[in-house]
């Protein structure tokens, strides 16, 4: 039923600063819903669903949008749980919003979303930055990947970042490797500028039916297909390259390998059809995983694929064109992997300026990671096959 797949036809991002004195979640939750529906020609009274995680009932009943479809997920799966419901009719125009502020405060730790706190993980120092470091290790010994290696990454993602008006880190670079190896050591092997940084911020996305998006002031950008793969809950257990569950084909190294070969079989096109690849970057080695993950280079070729050049803006697989949560924002869980979908959003409707990959027609966006145990996948286009 193509007239019932859903496209994005609303995208806003509200200021992303390290931090926003005077601001709350829940005023960049309704800044970014204003900016969304605004930038799709829509109006409140348009609205049948919320996706806000555990928000979403607050704001059905404080904007008085019942009765309204409420979504469950986080992340990227909010996208691909919206898109599904405006499938089987279940909702029409679909509000996804997402915002931190004022939650971060005890700024001599990690932030909270990174350093879960139970009797199993926090005496021994188990957090994001070293779960994502026992991934890239193993890595580095099985197959020879280099620091520097990691580091071409992380630098060329900040300078996407450095290049961004909008991005928190915005005119910090431009970054060269030696920038990232010379930062101090956070978790073998990652130093500082290997890792995200922390920040506040909302977003917001619109999804309708292709029917009706054909009649909206922006092009409609189709969620073609999507999937997710999990080996267990996420920052509880040690992650480990070699954790595998029903299937000895794809270890907890390779998670999302299944959820994107199936998502190119849903959307009936092949890897050579995307154009930008909208990666997750929690972490440099991150961006190696997947693209070899997905197929991009073959088992232990990602460090030389990136040394290459290939995930330049001008290369043959450009990589998180925002500067990602290295550069541009990471405002918690949920924000930082919708900006995924609104920069890939963003790059299919041709209005990333000087940072626009030419004749982007298919995205690629991601969240997640090994050392989460998950990742889930969404392809955007500007056009439905």
């Amino acid at each position: 039923m193509p007239q019932r797949s859903a496209a994005i036809v609303g995208v806003h991002n509200t200021a992303q600063a390290r931090s926003l004195p005077g601001r709350t979640s829940r005023s960049l939750m309704l800044e970014a819903v204003q900016g969304a529906l605004a930038d799709a020609g829509l109006r409140l009274s348009d609205v049948d669903g919320v996706s806000a995680g555990t928000d979403g009932a607050s704001l059905v009943y404080d904007l008085d949008l019942g009765p309204a479809w409420q979504g469950a997920q986080f992340g990227i799966s909010m996208v691909l749980e919206a898109a599904a419901a405006i499938a089987a009719g279940q909702a029409d125009v679909v509000l996804i919003v997402a915002a931190e502020a004022g939650v971060y405060t005890d700024r001599a730790a990690t932030a909270p979303w990174t350093r879960p706190e139970h009797e199993f993980i926090a005496p021994w120092g188990l957090f994001t930055a070293a779960e994502f470091a026992l991934i890239a290790r193993r890595h580095m010994i099985t197959y020879g990947t280099t620091p520097h290696q990691l580091a071409t990454v992380a630098a060329t993602i900040r300078t996407n970042g450095h290049r961004n008006p909008a991005a928190v880190y915005t005119g910090r670079g431009p970054f060269e490797p030696a920038d990232v190896l010379a930062s101090r050591m956070v978790a073998d092997p990652f130093h500082l500028l290997d890792c995200s940084m922390t920040s506040e911020g909302g977003c917001a996305l619109v999804l309708t039916s292709a029917r009706r998006a054909a009649d909206l002031r922006r092009p409609p950008v189709h969620v073609l297909a999507g999937g997710s793969d999990h080996f267990g809950p996420s920052y509880r257990f040690p992650p480990s390259w070699d954790l595998r569950g029903r299937s000895s084909d794809v270890p907890n190294g390779e998670v999302g390998r299944r959820a994107f070969d199936g998502a190119l079989r849903q959307a009936g096109i092949e890897r050579d059809d995307i154009d930008v690849l909208e990666l997750y970057d929690p972490f440099s080695f991150e961006i190696i995983r997947q693209l070899e993950a997905f197929g991009f280079c073959g088992p232990g070729e990602g460090g030389p694929f990136v040394e290459d050049g290939h995930i330049a803006l001008d290369g043959s697989h450009p990589v998180t064109t925002d500067g990602g949560t290295m550069s541009f924002s990471h405002a918690g869980a949920s924000p930082q992997m919708l900006q995924r979908v609104i920069r890939g959003a963003q790059q299919v409707r041709g209005e990333c300026g000087e940072l626009q990959v030419p004749g982007a027609e298919i995205a690629l966006c991601t969240g997640g990671g090994a050392g989460a145990l998950f990742t889930t996948v969404a392809l955007l286009g500007r056009h439905l096959n």
